[in-house]
């Protein structure tokens, strides 16, 4: 059996966290922007910094396992 749940929590990470999306920290003109759908170099930075923090402790300290079959 194969564990899918480092897939699943990356993939919803990545989708839940790029920039622009959801929300975007640093935002152009505030701290924080909602659904604003443009992006920064700042704001790829710190999202990538926030989706390394969060899959780290998933992944690491959670351990989240999903097996299908």
């Amino acid at each position: 059996m194969a564990d899918w749940g480092p897939v699943f929590m990356a993939v919803l990470l990545f989708v839940l966290l790029s920039p622009g999306l959801l929300f975007q920290l640093p935002a152009r003109g505030r701290f924080i922007e909602f659904g604003n759908l443009q992006t920064s170099g700042a704001s790829i930075f710190v999202h990538s910094l926030i989706y390394f923090v969060l899959i780290a402790i998933f992944l690491l300290a959670v351990r989240v396992h999903v097996y299908l079959g």
